[in-house]
C-alpha cells in the first residue's frame, strides 16, 4: 500500500487493515452497509494467498470463520445488524471454544430491517450480551478511515493474544465516508502472529492457562490434540464434563475473567482538551467527530469542556470515566440510541457528576449544533445557578 495520502472509503479501509493483519480468510453475506468490505475483500483475498467465501447467510459465514481459525488462519466476516443477531449463537461458541476471530459489525437503524443505508449505534448492548451465558467481549469503535485501518489491525492483535473475537463496531457513515488517509508504513504496526503452545505436544494436557498466560490455540491438525467443543470442557484436557460443577465454574469464570482481568490494558480511550474541563462530553464513532468541532468551538469562547472518546466500549474503559468524573461538574453523551452507553457511563459515574444523555434514532447523525446546545444550557443555568 502507498505511504503518501489516498483517498479511501471507511469500509475499503477495514477490508486493507485485515490484509496488513495477516487475515486470509473472510467468509460473509452481502448486507447494507457493510457490503463493500465484501467486494473488496473478494479481490484482495486472492491477491495474497487467501480466500474468500460468499456464503448462504451470516450464519454459515460466521461458522465458516471459525473453522478457518480453527484450522490456523486469522479469519474475519463483516455484516449489520441483522446479519449480526444472526451470528449471535455462533460468536457464543467462539467465545466458550476461544477461536480468534475479528467480527465487524457497520451498524445500521433498526430493530429489524429498520433503516438500511442509515447511520446508528444501537448494537453497542448486543455487542456486548448478544450471546448468552457468561463471557466477555472486546468492542472497538472507530471514528475515522485511518482507525477503521488501525483499528482493524487492532483487532486481530487482541483476538490472537486473549484468544477471543473481537468486534469491530463501525457504523454506515464510518463505513460509507471518505478521507484522505496516510496508511501506516508496512512494518510500523505491531502484528500478532498466531503462536504455538510453549510445550511440547504430549505435555500439552497437563498445562492450562491462566489470566495472565493464555496459551496459544494450536491449529486442527497439528501434532497437538486439539478438543473444539460448545459444551462445558476441563481447560486442561478440553474434554467435555458437563457433569462437574467445578470444572463448568471454574471454566465460566475464566471465559469472564481473562478478558476482565486485563481490562485496564486492552482499555484505549482519546482525552482531548480535558486538562481543565469542567464540562466533558463523552461521545465514540461518528458522533464524536461532531464532538469534537464543539469542543473546540467552546474553547474559541472561552468555555473549559473536554472530550472523553472511547475507542474500546467493551471492556468500558472505567478507569478514564473515573478520572473524568472526579474532574468536571456535568458529562454530556450524545449517541445514535436511546441511553445504551449512557447507562454505562451513569452507573460509572456514580453520582459524581450530572450526566445529560441526549439520543438520536431517526438514522442521522447528531450534529455538532445539536451537542452545543447542551453545551450553552450546561454553562447557562450553572452560571444562573451561582447568581
Amino acid at each position: 500500500m502507498p505511504t503518501s495520502p489516498i483517498l479511501m472509503q471507511g469500509n475499503e479501509a477495514v477490508a486493507e487493515g485485515a490484509i496488513a493483519a495477516g487475515a486470509r480468510f473472510f467468509a460473509g453475506y452481502p448486507i447494507t452497509p457493510s457490503t463493500e468490505i465484501a467486494e473488496t475483500l473478494s479481490r484482495r483475498m486472492p491477491e495474497v494467498g487467501g480466500s474468500f467465501l460468499q456464503m448462504e447467510d451470516e450464519i454459515a459465514s460466521i461458522a465458516a470463520v471459525c473453522g478457518a481459525s480453527l484450522a490456523g488462519l486469522k479469519a474475519l466476516t463483516a455484516t449489520s445488524g441483522p446479519g449480526f443477531s444472526l451470528m449471535q449463537e455462533m460468536i457464543g461458541f467462539a467465545e466458550m471454544a476461544q477461536i480468534p476471530c475479528v467480527i465487524v459489525d457497520v451498524m445500521r437503524g433498526g430493530p429489524s430491517t429498520g433503516l438500511p443505508t442509515e447511520p446508528s449505534q444501537g448494537d453497542v448492548m448486543q455487542a456486548r450480551w448478544g450471546t448468552h451465558g457468561e463471557h466477555s467481549v472486546i468492542a472497538l469503535v472507530p471514528s475515522s478511515v485511518e482507525e477503521c485501518y488501525t483499528l482493524t489491525v487492532e483487532a486481530f492483535n487482541l483476538a490472537e493474544q486473549y484468544r477471543t473475537p473481537v468486534i469491530l463496531l463501525s457504523d454506515a457513515l464510518i463505513g460509507h465516508m471518505r478521507e484522505a488517509v496516510t496508511l501506516p508504513e508496512p512494518g510500523s504496526l505491531r502484528i500478532a502472529e498466531r503462536g504455538t503452545p510453549d510445550c511440547a505436544p504430549e505435555e500439552y494436557d497437563t498445562v492450562m492457562s491462566d489470566l495472565d498466560n493464555i496459551l496459544p490455540r494450536p491449529p486442527l491438525g497439528s501434532p497437538f490434540r486439539v478438543h473444539v467443543t460448545g459444551l462445558v470442557y476441563n481447560r486442561r484436557s478440553g474434554a467435555p464434563e458437563t457433569g462437574d460443577p467445578e470444572v463448568a465454574s471454574d471454566l465460566g469464570r475464566y471465559l469472564r475473567e481473562k478478558i476482565y482481568h486485563h481490562r485496564d490494558a486492552i482499555a484505549r480511550v482519546e482525552e482531548y482538551e480535558m486538562e481543565d474541563a469542567e464540562v466533558a462530553i463523552f461521545a465514540y464513532g461518528s458522533v464524536a467527530r461532531s464532538a469534537k468541532a464543539v469542543v473546540k468551538w467552546a474553547r474559541a469562547q472561552g468555555a473549559p469542556v473536554g472530550l472523553v472518546r472511547p475507542i474500546t466500549l467493551w471492556p468500558f474503559p472505567t478507569l478514564a470515566v473515573d478520572r473524568m468524573a472526579e474532574q468536571v461538574r456535568t458529562v454530556i453523551v450524545p449517541e445514535m440510541n436511546i441511553k445504551q452507553m449512557s447507562w454505562e457511563v451513569q452507573a460509572a459515574v456514580a453520582g459524581r457528576a450530572k450526566v445529560v444523555d441526549f439520543g438520536r434514532v431517526d438514522g442521522k447523525l447528531i450534529t455538532p449544533a445539536q451537542i452545543e446546545e447542551l453545551v450553552k444550557a450546561e454553562f447557562y443555568y450553572h452560571d444562573w445557578e451561582k447568581s
